[in-house]
């Protein structure tokens, strides 16, 4: 979540800038652990989102988030 914060920051967005997010998560098990993580970050705003569980993420990972923000022109 700190990397998503960091790149909406140098493109003028914040976390408030949020209006989706799509969670892909390599064992569904770990929901409740990422949905306390996630919480952390959007506490009062809270944007649409959908988690998918997934056989295989590039490099491996366990966690991929994709973001959709509105920024000012």
């Amino acid at each position: 979540m700190a990397n998503v914060k960091a790149v909406l920051q140098e493109a003028g967005a914040t976390l408030e800038s949020v209006v989706k997010t799509t969670v892909f998560i390599k064992d569904m098990n770990q929901f409740p652990e990422i949905n306390e993580v996630y919480g952390q970050y959007f506490d009062t705003h809270q944007p649409a989102r959908s988690c998918v569980e997934v056989a295989r993420l590039p490099k491996d990972v366990l966690i991929e988030i994709e973001v959709i923000a509105l920024v000012q022109a």
